[in-house]
């Protein structure tokens, strides 16, 4: 909204770590509620509740203040919010979704995000889709949203089992399945298994978690613990990262949120389970048409996993790679700067796709 980017310059100067953060975050969303700006204030509110400890008291009600904006400002409680029924490791819970259908649908779009992410975040982005005539089924999976923190579903790399449950619920065949960030993972693993995708876009491409996780640590320090998870030793893996996660705020919080999305226990445990979210043994299982994004210079995803996605995809019936440049204002990861271009790319890249 006009006039954010103003506050936050604003409120910068007074952060200096995440104690801050969420300080001035929360009072710049209590200041545009009482406002009467209530999308500017859900997203200082999500904004706020991003960065907070897992068992920070304060982060349910932020995260319920964010839901409560989005729902109200995009009218998100008329729309619905489907609740498909899904269990494992003996959970039962459920996967909410949204439908959001246009009068003369072209198609359908199943779409869900990455790591840590709200599937209300993207509702314009959905509405965009709607609107160039896509009819869009929006959810998160295990790991995600509502389903993490009301569910207690953990992130699954068998990702193609909670796309099952969606296309079963609302009895859809012949989709377009689509991840936002880790999601770019994540359909390739529902892609390779899931016969009722006829085409997938990765926005962006994620083809190995683990060596993007460790991004945030030295090339030396990553190259030890990928050889400690191979050794199993545990203590001198979490050791490491204790060590790591004093010096680096962003490393402690990137840590502390794996584990929470994963259900693990220990440094170790998470850094195990990544190494599961990986496409490269299942590309070439891949026959549907393939859209890949990518972010010329992504703060966490290099090129060269750009160039790996396409390699190893063999057998694809076509493959579209789109790298977006900082010309373009979209080098960054998920194209943060000029999401317009990145939709856009998308649409024409679906209506090449139905023309055919």
């Amino acid at each position: 909204e006009k006039g954010m980017l103003d506050e936050m310059r604003s409120a910068a100067p007074r952060i200096a770590n995440y104690r801050d953060w969420k300080r001035e975050f929360l009072a710049l969303a209590e200041n545009a509620a009482g406002e009467g700006h209530i999308l500017r204030a859900g997203f200082y509110f999500r904004a706020a509740d991003f960065f907070m400890r897992t068992d920070d008291p304060d982060r349910s009600n932020a995260r319920e203040r964010f839901l409560g904006a989005m729902r109200s400002v995009y009218g998100l409680d008329q729309i619905g919010c489907h609740e498909v029924p899904y269990a494992a490791d003996g959970v039962k819970g459920t996967l909410p979704a949204y439908r959001f259908t246009p009068s003369r649908p072209k198609g359908t779009i199943v779409f869900f995000g990455g790591f840590d992410s709200y599937i209300e975040e993207l509702t314009s982005a959905f509405f965009y889709l709607r609107d160039a005539g896509y009819e869009v089924v929006a959810f998160e999976g295990p790991g995600q949203g509502g389903a993490l923190n009301f569910a207690g579903l953990h992130m699954t790399a068998e990702w193609h089992e909670p796309v099952k449950a969606v296309l079963d619920y609302f009895k859809l065949d012949h989709v377009t399945l689509a991840g936002l960030s880790m999601g770019g993972c994540l359909v390739m693993r529902a892609a390779a298994f899931e016969p009722r995708v006829d085409r997938v876009v990765a926005y962006d491409v994620y083809p190995d978690a683990l060596d993007t996780t460790l991004r945030q640590v030295t090339p030396v320090q990553r190259g030890l613990l990928k050889v400690l998870l191979k050794l199993r030793a545990a203590p001198v893996v979490n050791a490491i990262a204790r060590r790591v996660a004093k010096k680096s705020p962003i490393a402690q919080w990137g840590i502390e949120t794996g584990m929470h999305v994963t259900g693990s226990s220990s440094p170790y445990g998470y850094f195990q389970s990544t190494k599961a979210f990986v496409t490269a043994d299942v590309s070439a299982l891949i026959k549907q048409d393939v859209l890949l994004l990518a972010g010329s210079e992504d703060h966490l995803v290099p090129v060269a996993h750009f160039c790996q996605q396409i390699k190893t995809l063999k057998n694809a019936r076509s493959i579209t790679a789109r790298l977006f440049t900082r010309s373009e204002s979209a080098q960054n990861h998920c194209q943060v700067g000029n999401y317009g271009l990145a939709l856009s790319t998308i649409v024409k890249w679906l209506d090449e796709m139905h023309a055919r």
